[in-house]
């Protein structure tokens, strides 16, 4: 009894949670399009565009960084 309780919890958890990370990742990955697209934008713009646009290097980097580590480890996922 306690074994098939076991069990049924750990995948509700285990399938709940990747569906959150998918969800996470893909909100990511809008977040750093959107934010390259605005970059873009504004630096095709006057002195308040370029402004804009070397602020959002801000969220443009850590957003970068996370993408190229979640592509890594599903490389390294895939590979092992």
């Amino acid at each position: 009894m306690i074994s098939t309780i076991t069990t049924a919890v750990s995948t509700i958890v285990s399938s709940s949670v990747g569906g959150l990370m998918v969800s996470l990742g893909a909100a990511g990955v809008l977040t750093l399009i959107a934010s390259l697209v605005i970059k873009e934008l504004a630096t095709a713009g006057g002195t308040k565009g370029r402004s804009l646009g070397r602020n959002m290097d801000i969220v443009i980097l850590p957003l970068l960084f996370v993408l190229s580590f979640a592509v890594s480890m599903k490389v390294w996922e895939i590979l092992s």
